[in-house]
């Protein structure tokens, strides 16, 4: 029978590894699909649900992976198609299939069989899953184990603490940018190249006074910002490996290639090579590659040449369960044009200058948003991977919610390290003003969830708010810390 609707993902995995069918199940095609073996259930953040399945189709039989999705598109949506993580996969298992398909397609060309989960359970079944979502819903805002208690403490008395971790936040990001520095800097006193060379910065070097001279280090700033661009860019799935990428294509090189007549591309050859993201096509057959893609290859021979920092492969990257919008191609295509800004527009120098003459605060963060958007245009513009057009037009590589993270967590500790360094304290002081003062329209899941069972008001959504909120869940509440934290200690011994 058909049933309407859909249920998460976490739920068909569950069918699969119990196997609750009421019914012997087919592929798509009509052949009988005899499981021997369900899989190993994968726990890791990416690659397919279930590992080292075996299975019979029909009169032959398979040992490798399954992957479930929701929807039979989900396939391309989540760049299966593309990740070689996914040339394992023997069944596609996906909730529905609307409109029939029979197959999907791996990296390297496999033709894969699909089945309809739909098809072969009952719909109690599918009732007793959607009761215990819906239960899920109610109560995953109890994060935190003072949630019954809150209450006990006024509101007053919880903005001061979440203040006051707020800026603990932002003091400890502040710390490991100048930290971050002072590596840059030894590594550049030394003419080592990272992270080819490994190095430990010794603990005197750290803890030395630097002379002007010597944290007047253009380039050194630049990566610094570069990698903390980068890293925001990766989200929590791909922030690592774009940090590596970016301390890897680091600022020295980009400088080899300044002044190219089309930079933007160049950069772009440069990032998705290195990267591993561009895929290895048949550049003998002019009729199946872009323009634009067989360009990033030819750029590419003549880079390599000179390149000699670290390559990445497609494994490395984190495309499952992703919003195609959040996809690494498109993170990167944004990252090229924030790399251009800092090698021809002095995009860094225009942020520091913002800081300096704008006192409005609501102009100021919204003067420096407007440098960091990143409207699409080109070839990613209509691609989320790689010669497949998408069905929409993309509107932003980097739009206004990504860019709020950014100033939150990568420029305003940048800016007010810089101040700090070069002794203008009352900059550095109004970039902790701004960060205290500003809200920003951001929708963070976590934040919500904690707000809820701190029974709290975020309708002001001020910054520094937030990411105390970040910082109380995983400082405290996360680790069971409640007696080393105001609110738990407070509500806990008025309660009893």
């Amino acid at each position: 029978m058909k049933i309407s609707g859909e249920i998460p993902e976490k739920y068909l995995a569950e069918i699969w590894k119990e196997q609750r069918f009421v019914k012997e199940i087919v592929t798509e095609e009509g052949d009988v699909i005899n499981v021997i073996f369900v899989g190993d259930e994968n726990v890791e953040v990416g690659g397919p649900d279930f590992r080292n399945a075996r299975i019979k189709i029909g009169n032959v039989t398979y040992v490798g992976d399954i992957e479930i999705d929701t929807r039979h598109s989900d396939w391309k949506a989540h760049g299966h198609n593309v990740n070689k993580r996914f040339n394992k996969v023997i069944l596609h298992a996906t909730y529905t299939n609307e409109p029939n398909h029979q197959a999907v397609y791996s990296q390297d060309g496999r033709r894969i069989p699909s089945f309809s989960i739909s098809r072969f359970i009952d719909a109690q079944l599918i009732e007793q899953l959607k009761g215990r979502e819906s239960h899920e819903e109610d109560t995953k805002t109890h994060k935190i184990h003072c949630n019954h208690l809150a209450q006990i403490m006024d509101d007053t008395a919880k903005y001061e603490f979440l203040f006051e971790l707020g800026l603990n936040r932002f003091k400890h990001k502040s710390d490991k940018m100048i930290a971050r520095l002072k590596e840059l800097l030894y590594l550049d006193s030394l003419k080592l190249k990272e992270p080819v060379i490994r190095y430990e910065v010794p603990e005197e070097y750290l803890n030395k006074s630097f002379t002007y001279t010597e944290l007047n280090n253009r380039k050194a700033w630049e990566q610094l910002f570069y990698e903390g661009i980068f890293e925001a860019l990766g989200y929590s799935q791909n922030k690592a490996i774009m940090r590596k990428l970016a301390e890897s294509v680091d600022m020295h090189f980009f400088y080899l290639i300044k002044e190219d007549d089309n930079l933007i591309h160049t950069i772009e050859s440069l990032l998705f090579n290195a990267s591993g993201l561009l895929p290895q096509f048949n550049y003998e057959n002019k009729s199946e590659i872009s323009d634009y893609v067989r360009n990033l290859h030819e750029k590419w021979l003549n880079l390599r040449k000179i390149y000699n920092g670290r390559t990445f492969s497609p494994e490395d990257w984190h495309f499952f369960k992703l919003r195609p919008q959040n996809f690494p191609t498109i993170r990167l295509a944004g990252g090229a044009r924030i790399i251009f800004k800092i090698l021809r527009q002095n995009l860094i120098g225009q942020i520091i200058k913002k800081f300096e003459e704008i006192f409005n605060y609501s102009v100021l963060t919204n003067s420096i948003k407007s440098l960091l958007i990143i409207h699409a245009d080109g070839y990613w513009a209509k691609h989320y991977v790689f010669e497949k057009k998408s069905e929409d037009d993309i509107k932003y590589f980097v739009g206004s919610n990504r860019v709020d993270e950014i100033l939150v967590n990568v420029i305003l500790p940048y800016v007010y390290v810089y101040f700090e360094i070069f002794d203008k304290k009352k900059n550095a002081q109004k970039v902790l003003k701004v960060y205290s003062e500003i809200s920003l329209d951001t929708d963070n899941s976590l934040v919500k969830e904690i707000s809820d069972s701190l029974q709290i008001d975020l309708r002001s959504k001020k910054s520094i708010i937030y990411q105390g909120m970040i910082e109380l869940f995983r400082n405290y509440c996360s680790k069971e810390k409640c007696t080393d934290c105001k609110i738990g200690d407070f509500v806990f011994n008025e309660s009893n």
